[in-house]
């Protein structure tokens, strides 16, 4: 048995059985071992951005780590921005990256480069395997690395010859680890806090902005009058008919800082304290002032759920005392085609049980309110902020949960740093449905323009701004690579296209011209 077979036949002991990748010559024994060892689906991402993407995704919604391959260095460069984003929403992803054999990195050969600084700045573990006979506790190692708690992106860098070399039986399988407890004096210093009767806010994220986690805080927003947030970005939100809502912290410095003006407490479950986005002139970076203490109920990878129930008994927090969102489903839009009108047709139309991955951007207009009272779905967000990431999560989603409806919102901007998931999309034959914005505009850095005071655009900033002139053309685009797609111009074509798209089998791209 050779290292690229230990390697495979570990992960999959491990419950590992995706491997999302873009291979070169150094990864070729890991991609004939494929043929030797079944059961792990192989999915090829046409660029890095891509494979790194749906890996976040992936896992996001299979709560367990996909792998990912990446060749050498550049490879691996080529997908930071969205592992990047994976990191954000502590994700876990087992990262599988070609080297050079140990024996030949000593020459300055093209593609030489220091693979472990790449990978550094994204990965929570590291490690370059030594030796074949180490691969199979490197692999086991780096399993149990990415789930954490919480999860973390482990990236093991695989040289040729540990590839190819005689290794040993492959690593046992992988317990998953379970959340640590919260502290009880944490517990019980949180509950004094809520029934002090000072003003309270809650900000949440991870597994307690799941339909449990909800539940529960609602009914400490019940009966102690806490304001309970999401943080803006999360990585799985679940919503809809059924589960407790919940509203996000805002993305803007001013109007976070005046959330916050008046709460003597600010208490933590499974996030950190609020900080602007981006610096702006005149506005403050860190969000809660002076007068507001900070306290931690449950750290990221805590189980925040259990700390939460908790607190409902201390508090006598009665289990009908939650909010619950009723059903709530406006009829399809008429009228004029806007980013408005689509988000009333996508609320009229979403099935029960959709996954929604989020990159509408300036286009989202009314869509989360729309949404809120629609059948339970799944809400990913773009965490760490590197465009990019819609179409690779969607990709991911629909991987792991072949069952599900999944509908990606798409900036057109946004959308072309990984317009190859298109192609990955028509391969692998998912359930996807591409909603593109189409509005030929870089919207959100006008928007970031007139925040930072300087005035109107002139002709050579607009340049950098717009994306027209030549329009893209994303019906092309997409047909080009496979996928069914339809130009819409008017909300009634919308509205047609869409109930099909949610009916029938994908993947389907709609552009809506905007």
């Amino acid at each position: 048995m050779n290292g690229a077979e230990t390697l495979l036949r570990t992960l999959m002991n491990a419950g590992v059985d995706t491997c999302f990748a873009n291979p070169g010559t150094s990864e070729m024994h890991f991609v004939a071992a494929l043929d030797r060892v079944r059961g792990m689906r192989p999915v090829l991402g046409l660029f890095e951005g891509v494979v790194a993407g749906a890996a976040d995704g992936y896992a996001r919604m299979a709560d367990k780590p996909a792998a990912t391959l990446f060749h050498l260095g550049p490879g691996l460069g080529n997908g930071l921005s969205q592992l990047h984003n994976a990191m954000r929403a502590r994700t876990p992803v087992v990262n599988v990256v070609g080297e050079h054999a140990t024996w030949h990195r000593q020459y300055e050969t093209p593609l030489a480069s220091d693979v472990e600084a790449y990978a550094r700045p994204v990965s929570g573990w590291l490690r370059t395997c030594a030796s074949p006979r180490l691969l199979a506790a490197d692999t086991r190692a780096a399993v149990k690395a990415a789930y954490g708690p919480p999860g973390q992106i482990a990236s093991l860098i695989l040289p040729a010859d540990c590839s190819w070399g005689e290794a040993d039986d492959p690593a046992p399988p992988v317990q998953r680890p379970r959340r640590p407890s919260v502290d009880p004096a944490a517990l019980e210093a949180v509950a004094r806090v809520l029934g002090s009767g000072e003003p309270v806010v809650m900000l949440m994220n991870g597994a307690a902005v799941r339909a449990d986690g909800l539940h529960a805080a609602s009914r400490i927003a019940a009966t102690t009058g806490a304001t309970v947030l999401a943080d803006t970005f999360t990585a799985r939100l679940e919503r809809g008919a059924g589960r407790s809502p919940i509203q996000r912290f805002p993305r803007y410095p001013d109007q976070g800082a005046a959330l916050l003006r008046e709460a003597r407490h600010l208490v933590l479950v499974e996030t950190v304290p609020p900080v602007g986005f981006f610096a702006y002139p005149d506005q403050p970076s860190w969000l809660t002032p002076e007068s507001c203490a900070i306290h931690t109920l449950a750290a990221p990878g805590d189980d925040a759920v259990a700390a939460l129930e908790a607190l409902c008994d201390m508090l006598g927090a009665r289990e009908d005392s939650a909010s619950i969102q009723p059903l709530a489903v406006p009829e399809p839009a008429t009228g004029e085609l806007s980013p408005e009108s689509v988000g009333q047709s996508v609320a009229a139309l979403l099935p029960e049980h959709a996954i929604v991955a989020d990159e509408a951007v300036t286009s989202r207009g009314g869509l989360p309110e729309a949404t809120a009272g629609c059948p339970p779905h799944d809400w990913l967000s773009l965490t760490g902020g590197a465009l990019g990431g819609g179409l690779p999560m969607a990709i991911g989603a629909a991987v792991a949960c072949p069952d599900r409806q999944v509908l990606c919102l798409q900036a057109d901007g946004a959308g072309m740093y990984n317009v190859q998931s298109l192609w990955t999309m028509a391969r692998e034959r998912l359930d996807t449905t591409v909603v593109v914005y189409a509005n030929r505009s870089y919207r959100i850095l006008h928007n970031e323009f007139q925040r930072l005071g300087l005035g109107e655009v002139g002709e050579s900033a607009r340049q950098l701004m717009n994306i027209g002139d030549p329009d893209l053309d994303w019906v092309s685009l997409a047909t080009g690579m496979g996928v069914e797609a339809h130009r819409i111009e008017t909300i009634e074509a919308f509205n047609t296209h869409f109930a099909a798209a949610m009916r029938e089998p994908g993947p389907r791209l709609l552009e809506v011209v905007l």
